[in-house]
């Protein structure tokens, strides 16, 4: 079965997360992915580092491994007029051009949109920034958890006294998917004007529309609402709880679940209740609503806690250790965790393509590729010969 983007050419100059999961996502679903670097490699490279060599240099680590599957390794260096042309040739063929770089680094590596569209009208340029290519702050470089904290997110996370960032790197991955959304439906109009588009994605931009509940909430209702840490301020009981032996995440929204979440813990006098007949009027007596659940939770183990829950038809879900969300049952039925195998590593493994077409379902192929492992084999597809790679090699080209 052949992945629906078959034959499609796309070339990753990004780093990190962002761009090379967009990139990944697109191989997955049958693209042709060249990852382009620079000779040392890039530093996203070693990032959570799964084992060392002989002299105790990081190898490859987990971010790599789930960002670059399905992908061929180009080493250059595309500062030199030589890597410049080789950079153009790569534009010149590609169907999409992916790119997470400050844009003076864009402009310097002939990835600019005005450059690319020059060279292969027909590309789409998937280009990615922190805050976006133009205003205040479109020439600060961030990360994810920049992104975070600027929404209010890590504000609202944690306590007044200490705000808590996410531990997933969701704004990262959120403005991977979305970028490959926006590939996507550039490639479809292109099936009708013949003609490609810049499509941009900042993690700002991501950040913003993930949290954008709580910011339109503020905007229109001015409300000023300070962080509870896990409780839920808009329903109830929606929160961690601690039990006997773990702790337990619950989550309660609308009337009928907290009906059956009142009979299942013994708080049928809350049904009564006149300051707790909506989900608003529960999220603002919520930490009431917590304690009395918290008492209830403490009694049983998270087993004996989760299947009263469960038998009520209430979502509710262990808080797992990361072992132990790899050794949970239906995680591990899922298959959606795949070992691979790769050079130096005894063990590795990724996640599969999160979203499943039934009927051309994107698959990791091949693994991630080693630092320049298909340099001379792309260099020929783009016309040049033995001699000419050797002459790239020994000047430090590639």
């Amino acid at each position: 079965m052949s992945g629906v983007l078959r034959g499609l050419k796309v070339v990753d100059f990004g780093r990190y997360i962002a761009g090379p999961y967009c990139a990944a996502l697109l191989g997955d679903l049958g693209a042709d992915v060249i990852r382009v670097e620079k000779r040392e490699g890039r530093d996203d490279r070693t990032l959570v580092s799964l084992s060392s060599n002989s002299e105790g240099e990081p190898l490859e680590g987990a971010i790599y491994l789930q960002c670059n599957r399905n992908k061929r390794s180009l080493t250059l260096d595309p500062m030199t007029p030589q890597g410049r042309d080789i950079v153009e040739r790569l534009v010149a063929r590609a169907d999409v051009v992916v790119a997470n770089l400050p844009a003076e680094a864009l402009a310097a590596m002939g990835l600019d949109w005005e450059n690319i569209s020059r060279i292969n009208p027909r590309a789409i340029g998937a280009l990615v920034s922190a805050f976006g290519l133009t205003g205040p702050y479109a020439h600060r470089v961030g990360f994810d958890g920049v992104a975070q904290a600027m929404t209010g997110a890590v504000y609202m996370g944690g306590t007044e006294a200490q705000p808590v960032k996410s531990a997933a790197a969701y704004v990262d991955f959120g403005t991977a998917s979305l970028l490959a959304l926006g590939v996507l439906a550039a490639l479809r109009a292109r099936d009708e004007t013949g003609k490609g588009q810049l499509v941009e994605a900042s993690l700002l931009r991501t950040a913003l529309t993930i949290f954008s509940p709580t910011l339109i909430e503020e905007a229109c209702a001015e409300i000023g609402r300070r962080p509870t840490l896990n409780r839920s301020q808009n329903a109830a009981p929606s929160d961690v709880f601690r039990t006997k032996d773990g702790w337990i995440s619950v989550a309660v929204n609308g009337e009928p679940l907290f009906r059956r979440a009142a009979r299942t813990v013994g708080a049928v006098e809350w049904l009564k209740d006149s300051r707790l007949q909506s989900d608003k009027a529960r999220g603002d007596w919520g930490e009431m609503i917590s304690e009395h659940m918290q008492a209830w939770c403490a009694e049983r183990t998270s087993a004996e806690a989760t299947a009263a829950l469960e038998g009520a038809r209430i979502p509710v879900g262990p808080v797992n250790t990361p072992r132990q969300a790899l050794d949970d049952p239906h995680i591990r039925q899922m298959g959606f965790l795949k070992e691979i195998a790769f050079p130096g590593l005894d063990k590795a493994m990724v996640a599969e393509t999160p979203v499943t077409l039934h009927d051309h379902p994107g698959q990791v192929r091949f693994r991630p590729p080693t630092l320049g492992e298909h340099s001379n084999e792309i260099l020929r597809e783009l016309g040049f010969e033995d001699r000419d790679i050797d002459d790239f090699a020994s000047r430090g080209i590639i």
